[in-house]
């Protein structure tokens, strides 16, 4: 892992960039909050690229000061503006965001997104020798070598609070109710929500669901004189799983209410956490080009701040513990 050095500020490093990429996260305006103050006291220019990689490939552009800065750190989204750009998948893409990259006269850039968004700054470092520095910024948390990613802790509490109430209706109705969070190929949220939310069972990627044996634990407890369960499914492949799930439940005599929580756990305030987390990335960021580091994402290990190689990132996934899973199934009783 690269390593901070004690170094003064560099006279090669005067102006930077700073984009979001793909899906927004809670805690991305706090983030670029953060790396815009610190480089600016720095004396280093800032200039925020709007709506991720299509702006760099269009020329969406604007400067940042202290000013353009203020009163964000609270809002949710990301007030530089999201996309996915098909374009940027493409070595033209690339080959053109590299020539705005020099028009701008940028000596690095700070990209704040996901996997793929991290993806694409390795290969446009790697092809056009362009400094860059990467933040995990994705509600997902299925980032490697960071133990937490900006927006994670906001997306499970806002599906939390969502649980909390369901359960309320699911109780005073006596219903099997299936929860849908987000996570295609990654059960993080579903995992927490679930624990944190006292759920009877979760359905993950990362454990092939098998109808059968939730099927066995519902009478399990319908037998024991249960009437209420929550159940919280990991999106999929597509959005609206649970009613599959729905669907064989129902065959076997198990009627279930699906409450699909969607973008939902994509916005809102960020928690206090997601704001400290980002706001200590984004100044790290800055410390960090200014000593030098080059293609590397900032994240989290045991509280401390790494920088991990962006070619690692390519080439490694995070994996779900799956005693986390078992954890939930052992404390529903």
């Amino acid at each position: 892992m690269w390593q901070l050095q004690d170094q003064t500020a560099s006279q090669s490093l005067l102006h930077i960039g700073l984009l979001t990429s793909g899906g927004d996260a809670p805690g991305m305006n706090a983030a670029i909050r953060a790396v815009t103050r610190t480089a600016i006291q720095a004396g280093i220019r800032v200039t925020g690229i709007l709506h991720g990689y299509i702006g760099l490939l269009e020329r969406e552009w604007q400067t940042l000061d202290t000013a353009s800065v203020g009163n964000i750190i609270q809002r949710g989204g990301t007030v530089l503006k999201t996309g996915r750009s098909e374009a940027f998948r493409t070595a033209e893409g690339r080959a053109l965001a590299a020539r705005h990259c020099r028009e701008l006269g940028l000596d690095a850039l700070v990209i704040i997104g996901g996997d793929g968004s991290l993806t694409g700054a390795h290969l446009l470092a790697e092809e056009h020798d362009i400094r860059v520095i990467g933040l995990p910024g994705t509600i997902d948390n299925d980032i490697w070598g960071s133990d937490d990613t900006i927006g994670f802790d906001t997306a499970v509490n806002t599906a939390l609070e969502a649980i909390d109430r369901i359960r309320d209706t699911a109780d005073a109705l006596e219903r099997l109710f299936l929860v849908e969070v987000m996570g295609r190929t990654s059960g993080f949220i579903a995992v927490q929500v679930a624990l944190a939310g006292g759920a009877e069972e979760v359905i993950t990627a990362e454990r092939p669901f098998q109808a059968q044996t939730l099927i066995d634990k519902l009478d399990l407890a319908r037998g024991r004189g249960k009437r209420s369960s929550i159940v919280v499914v990991a999106e999929g492949p597509k959005p609206g799983y649970s009613y599959d799930v729905a669907a064989q439940l129902e065959q076997a005599g198990h009627a279930a209410k699906v409450c699909v929580l969607g973008h939902i756990q994509r916005g809102g305030r960020p928690t206090g956490h997601d704001r400290v987390l980002a706001s200590m990335l984004g100044e790290q960021a800055v410390r960090y080009l200014l000593a030098g580091a080059d293609r590397v994402m900032l994240g989290v290990d045991q509280n401390r701040v790494v920088a991990i190689p962006l070619q690692q990132l390519a080439c490694q996934r995070k994996v779900l513990d799956p005693r986390y899973i078992d954890m939930v199934a052992t404390l529903a009783g």
